[in-house]
């Protein structure tokens, strides 16, 4: 059995940094976690420790680890023969789910990941309104793509930089695409109409997290929403909601349905291939015909629509439909965010764990929600790491990405007794960074 550094030293030798994500190196505990095998709530590390998952897959594990439905689901797709590159009656019938879940979606169309999504969709706005610009909100994400990398996580210094010249977020960007990329703050009335004062002749889309888990979990402040729906529907521009997180984390609808507002098109993905990669874009159906080869906008590949994540998809949206589902969530909800309350009041810790649905994030440094990208700052990175690490030296594994206050989560086969576990553990790493947390 090789430990973990073993491990990473071995494939550091054949992979850049050893992983196939960047993001899988957990700078806390010092590796990637090398995983063994998984089950339920549960997995198991290349050395045979067992941890209770509070990452489940970035938000894709919302069914946990093998789920008896997706099992079934994969063994009915190897029957079949796996059936690569044809259309089948499964990727109707799934389809035909998605649009009966998804408020604004009238048409849809599969692909693999949640860049893929983005990128396409963003290109299938620009094809039916003729214009280039994208309008993005600080703290939001929306992919690791050209189009849209840009101008979402500034440093502090060049925040001020960001909203004039919205910054390069990776090397091998052209700074050209810049000048296509508009970037506001978020929850900000009077910067969202500037915006679409100075540029909305030229923008194709507005882009959000409706749900912005990916920094602190901010949400939408009252009536905002409203605003971006009213103005955009004025202006001719395409409102777009990325739902590759927030999709099926507290309802069956999205954040769609559950902060009252339609978009024009959205994405969504994440949990919705029950482990397996897939994800979706979609919308009204005179925007998604704009496709070929109904329309002139390209969207193809060998991959798109596989028929074991497609199966996997199916039984994924079968079993959020049954009526326990969110009812079992929404319990693990309340049972975990009331004892998390409990441990920052007794403790008195400047910290807060904005949440909705099955996913949270952890902001260290003040005592209530973000409403702004820039009221993140204060998160303390460095602490963040001692949390992480010490939660992992206790048998719970919360992933890391790079001390920043982004999402973590569970699935619906973790039990009451798991959220009891994962607070205790909490609750004893919390209390020895007390001082830190003050």
């Amino acid at each position: 059995m090789r430990s973990s550094k073993e491990q990473l030293a071995r494939a550091r030798e054949v992979m850049p940094g050893g992983v196939n994500s960047s993001t899988r190196l957990n700078e806390a505990i010092g590796t990637p976690f090398f995983a063994s095998r998984a089950k339920g709530s549960r997995v198991w590390d290349i050395e045979g420790r067992e941890f209770i998952d509070m990452c489940c897959a970035h938000g894709a594990g919302l069914l946990g680890h093998a789920h008896p439905a997706v099992d079934g689901a994969v063994r009915k797709a190897t029957s079949i023969g796996y059936v690569n590159s044809f259309e089948t009656e499964y990727h109707e019938e799934l389809a035909r789910k998605v649009c009966e879940a998804i408020p604004c979606a009238e048409k849809v169309r599969f692909c693999s990941s949640g860049s893929e999504a983005t990128l396409h969709l963003i290109r299938g706005c620009r094809g039916f309104t003729g214009r280039k610009k994208i309008i993005r909100f600080e703290g939001h994400f929306h992919g690791y793509h050209e189009l849209i990398y840009i101008g979402g996580s500034p440093a502090a210094s060049a925040l001020g930089q960001n909203r004039i010249s919205p910054c390069i977020e990776s090397a091998g960007i052209p700074e050209e695409f810049a000048g296509l990329v508009v970037s506001i703050p978020f929850n900000d009335p009077a910067a969202l109409e500037r915006a679409i004062r100075e540029h909305g002749r030229e923008t194709a889309l507005v882009i959000l997290e409706p749900i912005n888990y990916n920094c602190a979990c901010v949400k939408p402040q009252e009536a905002f929403l409203e605003l971006l729906r009213k103005l955009t529907r004025e202006a001719g521009i395409l409102l777009f909601f990325d739902e590759i997180q927030s999709a099926f984390k507290k309802s069956r609808g999205g954040a769609q349905e559950d902060l009252g507002v339609v978009p024009d098109v959205c994405t969504v993905g994440k949990a919705l291939g029950g482990g397996f990669p897939l994800s979706a874009f979609c919308g009204r159906a005179d925007i998604m015909d704009i496709f070929k080869p109904v329309g002139p906008v390209q969207h193809s590949g060998t991959f798109n629509a596989h028929l074991v994540p497609v199966l996997a998809g199916l039984a994924f949206m079968n079993e959020i439909a049954k009526p326990g589902f969110y009812a079992h969530l929404q319990k693990l909800e309340a049972h975990l965010h009331e004892g998390l309350d409990r441990i920052i009041s007794s403790h008195g810790l400047n910290m807060v764990v904005p949440h909705h649905g099955a996913r949270f994030d952890i902001l260290l440094g003040r005592k209530t929600p973000a409403a702004r990208y820039d009221e993140t700052f204060c998160h303390k990175k460095s602490v963040m790491l001692k949390f992480i690490r010490g939660c992992w030296e206790r048998g719970v594994y919360f992933h890391d990405y790079g001390g920043s206050p982004v999402h973590h989560g569970y699935s619906v086969q973790h039990t009451a007794k798991d959220m009891d576990a994962v607070l205790n553990v909490m609750e004893e790493v919390l209390a020895g960074l007390k001082e830190e947390l003050r």
